[in-house]
């Protein structure tokens, strides 16, 4: 099944249709999908190598936008914005981040942006928190332009050798991958 799941992400990465799902999936990731967009950009630009940089710009573009819907959930929608960081383990999420927000301001941003910790979580709090709107979006553009375009580079220079490996051991990867993931959630909510 998992081997099935996979072909079908690397057929539709190669596809005519990939760049937009690529655009949709960013663009909802950052404001309440729970899927990042690494899941298509790395075999994307498994796919199209040449590609990459224009994927990377899709990715960055898509995600600022919807990075500004979720400010927006943040400010016009509380409701809704409380519900979804609960939904992400958050509940008394919006007076911690309103608190980092106060006190770290820009590098909330700067960092939560890099990572792979979901930024759904930091648009929506910035919403919330009523960061500065200007400095939200700069931040935003340099955050996720660095972090997509660092990932298209050693995917279109490493990718190969990468997906050679991945192929050979699935598996194993799929079952790592989700370990850490588990790992992730359980020491966020130990010493969170």
């Amino acid at each position: 099944m998992l081997r099935k799941l996979y072909d079908r992400v690397l057929a539709l990465a190669a596809s005519d249709r990939a760049p937009w799902a690529l655009a949709v999936v960013s663009f909802a990731e950052s404001s309440f999908f729970p899927v990042p967009p690494d899941v298509m950009l790395a075999p994307m630009v498994a796919a199209r190598p040449s590609r990459a940089y224009v994927y990377a710009a899709i990715c960055t573009a898509a995600s600022v936008a919807g990075g500004l819907l979720g400010y927006a959930i943040g400010v016009f929608l509380e409701p809704v914005a409380h519900a979804i960081l609960g939904f992400f383990g958050h509940a008394n999420g919006p007076q911690e981040f309103h608190d980092w927000f106060a006190k770290f301001g820009l590098y909330v941003i700067l960092v939560k942006g890099l990572t792979p910790i979901p930024y759904k979580l930091v648009t929506i709090s910035a919403g919330l928190a009523r960061f500065d709107l200007f400095t939200f979006v700069w931040a935003s553009v340099l955050t996720r332009g660095v972090r997509f375009f660092l990932e298209a580079t050693v995917l279109k220079f490493y990718g190969p050798a990468i997906l050679e490996e991945v192929e050979k051991r699935l598996t194993l990867y799929a079952i790592l991958g989700v370990a850490v993931i588990v790992g992730a959630v359980v020491a966020v909510k130990v010493f969170g």
